[in-house]
């Protein structure tokens, strides 16, 4: 079996999965994104960070060259990569969605794209993303009332301020249409990323560093925009979306369900007040899941297809939308890291290997115990 057979076959025992296709299209995209010996070294490393020496002796090479090979592949987004202050770099596998994928930002080419385009269907699960989403939908700030309880996982806002690095990248889906000819004229820009995964993309020069302020400014230009925030599946995010249903690999995926709302995960659905609205037809345009239409005079708001996303209500100008809490029944439990949510989609998936499981558990452990430390006093 070549390298590029073992690859797809261990891509597919982490949490994200890498399905096998009649076509064959997932080797075609290994072989575009990895070289020979890369595909070989990723067999080596564990969802466990860990320094080239140790990867070195466990692919019975020499650390030196190990080493090289780690970095190239880091900065070509191929593994994900740690750079602890006053130790070595750390290397470790990553799955392909959301991971290797959206680390390709600024290196798609056409050839990739298309054969991408040929791929979404068979990688991305329907079925296994409703039990264990990686994203979930949170609603922009302005359609939510003040007389509601918000979470702060829930707040666009609150998850910006508490973070200390922020970095924002070119979204990888618009490019991956680009480069399609298909040019989105949303604003390209629109990814924002925290902490570790902040410093992977301005290392690798994917992402550049940003303020707080300057955070903020992007959720405000997805509002204008009419984009979907969609961070991370958990209530410390790693990662926040700003998404258009004409590109965003997730929500065109989503959008095909005949009921999206069972496929996100997100806290509220929209309500339209007949005697304020007048008929604009705004929600209609602003809606990325089509879930609003005119029936017999009156708008009409199918729940089984609205999302939350609050974007009919930011842009109402008779203040007719707003959005309603689900009942507690009706909202899934957001886990606590993205690590957290990673450890049930594998599980869900029934093909995590053991030792992958483990490195999960392990490095959410240290995550907590590392936070809980820089809190303390």
């Amino acid at each position: 079996m070549d390298p590029y057979q073992k690859l797809a076959l261990y891509l597919d025992t982490l949490p994200g999965g890498y399905p096998s296709t009649e076509s064959g299209v997932e080797i075609r995209i290994l072989k575009r994104l990895y070289m020979p010996e890369e595909a070989a070294l990723f067999l080596h490393l564990t969802l466990i960070p860990e320094e080239p020496r140790v990867i070195a002796h466990r692919a019975s090479m020499d650390t030196e060259a190990v080493s090289q090979i780690l970095e190239n592949m880091a900065k070509k987004g191929l593994i994900y990569s740690l750079y602890p202050k006053g130790s070595s770099p750390q290397y470790q596998a990553f799955h392909f969605v959301c991971g290797i994928w959206e680390f390709q930002v600024n290196h798609v080419s056409p050839e990739l794209a298309t054969d991408l385009e040929e791929y979404w269907p068979a990688l991305f699960n329907l079925d296994t993303w409703t039990k264990s989403p990686q994203m979930r939908v949170i609603p922009i700030n302005k359609s939510v009332t003040v007389t509601h309880e918000v979470m702060s996982y829930e707040d666009a806002e609150k998850l910006i301020a508490a973070q200390q690095t922020i970095s924002v990248s070119p979204c990888i889906c618009r490019q991956e249409q680009g480069v399609k000819d298909k040019p989105c004229k949303k604003p390209a820009e629109t990814c924002l990323q925290f902490g570790e995964i902040a410093e992977f993309f301005i290392h690798k020069g994917a992402g550049r560093r940003i303020s707080t302020k300057e955070a903020l400014d992007v959720v405000h230009l997805a509002n204008e925009h009419g984009l979907v925030l969609q961070p991370s599946n958990s209530k410390e995010a790693s990662f926040i979306c700003c998404c258009c249903s004409c590109c965003c690999a997730v929500l065109r995926n989503i959008k095909r369900s005949p009921q999206p709302a069972s496929v996100v995960l997100t806290p509220y659905v929209a309500h339209i007040n007949e005697e304020k609205c007048t008929l604009c037809e705004n929600c209609i345009d602003r809606c990325p899941m089509e879930a609003i239409d005119l029936d017999n005079g009156k708008m009409n708001i199918q729940t089984d297809r609205c999302i939350g996303c609050g974007l009919c209500v930011s842009k109402c100008p008779s203040d007719a939308v707003e959005l309603i809490r689900k009942s507690s029944a009706d909202q899934k439990k957001v886990p606590r890291k993205w690590e957290d949510a990673l450890v049930t989609l594998a599980k869900d998936r029934g093909k995590i290997s053991l030792t992958s499981m483990i490195g999960m558990l392990i490095k959410s452990k240290y995550d907590r115990l590392r936070s809980s430390i820089k809190r303390t006093p």
